[in-house]
């Protein structure tokens, strides 16, 4: 499975036609935030592909353009403050935003951002019950306090990430917030079984992930079923 995560800067060879023939083999897109509505329909629009995103820190409430006023890109799915389950098998979880430094949009305290993420373990939980497993990739626009971060207070990562990481171990987890300009810093980062990967501008990532099949409530009671 081919995965296209995106992130801070617009590239002009992506917000180009020339997209569907370069990125053709990508199953999923992911958006780690600050990115406008436009680029992000763009992407849906030509490669007619899921699209998941958050917000970063400096998205607006609403976006003008052609089609009119609107709060969230058409055609993609909020990721923030919820676990989800992709039609491709995924198990997906969001948090938008940054820690807030000067009460702008989608910033938070580093108790709020405790907040939501312990918000999402009860799903979490159940993920675990119905699939084996936790979470696949956790999607945020800040980073993880200690991993990648920086320190001065906008872009100090946040310590409840890091604890999901740790204690939940998803496979990936997908930030931005922090640019990047030298390809040696974008390397990814291992926290026990997860890599951390900072997708500023983009990153095309091949999941090696072998725990995913097709899920039926049927499949489920077969595993169940005793032997006759």
């Amino acid at each position: 499975m081919k995965l296209l995560a995106v992130s801070d800067v617009e590239l002009g060879f992506i917000y180009n036609t020339g997209i569907a023939q370069r990125f053709s083999d990508v199953d999923l897109v992911v958006s780690c935030g600050d990115l406008p509505y436009y680029y992000l329909e763009f992407i849906v629009s030509m490669l007619d592909k899921p699209l998941y995103f958050v917000r970063g820190n400096h998205a607006g409430t609403v976006e003008n353009g052609v089609g009119g006023p609107r709060t969230s890109p058409w055609g993609a799915i909020d990721l923030h403050r919820r676990v989800l389950r992709a039609e491709c098998g995924l198990l997906l979880a969001g948090v938008e935003g940054s820690l807030r430094y000067n009460n702008g949009p989608n910033q938070y305290t580093q108790g709020e951002m405790w907040t939501m993420v312990l918000q999402m373990v009860p799903a979490l939980l159940i993920n675990k019950l119905r699939f084996g497993r936790y979470l696949d990739i956790f999607v945020s626009h800040a980073p993880s306090w200690g991993i990648g971060d920086m320190e001065d207070l906008p872009h100090q990562g946040i310590k409840a990430f890091r604890w999901l990481v740790e204690t939940f171990q998803p496979a990936y987890h997908l930030h931005g917030h922090i640019h990047i300009y030298r390809t040696a810093k974008l390397a990814p980062t291992r926290v026990g079984a997860t890599t951390v990967i900072n997708a500023y501008g983009y990153r095309e990532l091949t999941l090696d992930l072998p725990q995913l099949r097709p899920y039926t409530e049927r499949s489920m009671l077969e595993r169940r079923k005793p032997d006759a």
